[in-house]
């Protein structure tokens, strides 16, 4: 099977595996202790749970979108066999 046959080039597969890296980070970011009902734990309403945790998973997800919808450039593959096709 050629190279020029599959849908994604070794970009789009670094693309898809930085914006996965970027959405652990931010799962990460959520996670903590949380609240039982002997013992309220007010930092579970921390800024860092609530608004930086879900921006940096949205982040993630719309760059591994950007990295599944990103065409892979042909390097001119195509233009040769037209040239020597019409030849």
């Amino acid at each position: 099977m050629d190279r020029r046959n599959f849908a994604f080039d070794r970009v789009n597969f670094i693309l898809l595996a930085v914006g996965m890296a970027i959405v652990v980070i931010g799962f990460l970011l959520m996670s903590g202790d949380g609240s039982t009902a002997e013992h309220y734990n007010p930092d579970i309403f921390s800024v860092r749970r609530i608004k930086v945790a879900p921006a940096v998973c949205f982040f993630g997800f719309v760059f591994m979108i950007y990295g599944v919808m990103r065409k892979p450039k042909d390097n001119g593959v195509e233009q040769v066999k037209e040239k020597e096709t019409k030849e």
